[in-house]
C-alpha cells in the first residue's frame, strides 16, 4: 500500500510518499526524525485527538468543552464520541477535571477545557 501524505508534525510540512513493503514501512520526503515517525504511525495505528463539549447541569452556561488527554486510536472514535456524548458535569466545573477516566480502555481521559460556575 503506498499513500501520498504532508506531514503535519512541524512547520516544514513535508510532502511525503509512504509505502509498506514487506511488513516495514518505506519513507521519502520527511526531512526529520518526527516526520517519519508520523508517517510510521500513520500507516501502523493512526492516532488523533478528540475536542467536543458535554452537558452542565445547574451551570451558567449549557455546554463546556472537554478534549481527551492523549490521542486515541482512530479505529476508536466513534466509540469514544457515543460514550462522551453519555456524559454530563455538574457546575461547578474546572480546567483540567477528569470526567472520565481510561475512556474506552484507551489509557486517555476526557477532561473539562473551560471553567463553569454553578448557576
Amino acid at each position: 500500500m503506498k499513500r501520498e501524505m504532508i506531514c503535519i508534525v512541524c512547520p516544514n510540512g513535508c510532502d511525503m510518499t509512504v509505502e509498506m513493503r514487506e511488513g516495514k514501512v518505506e519513507v521519502q520526503g520527511a526531512l526529520c526524525k518526527r516526520g517519519r515517525q508520523y508517517a510510521e504511525q500513520e500507516m501502523i495505528n493512526p492516532m488523533r485527538t478528540i475536542s467536543t463539549s458535554v452537558l452542565v447541569e445547574d451551570g451558567e452556561i449549557p455546554l463546556v468543552s472537554v478534549r481527551v488527554t492523549k490521542p486515541v486510536p482512530k479505529s476508536r472514535i466513534f466509540d469514544i464520541m457515543k460514550q462522551i456524548g453519555t456524559l454530563r458535569v455538574s457546575a461547578p466545573a474546572h480546567i483540567g477535571q477528569v470526567i472520565l477516566g481510561n475512556v474506552c480502555g484507551s489509557d486517555s481521559d476526557v477532561i473539562v477545557t473551560k471553567n463553569v460556575k454553578r448557576k
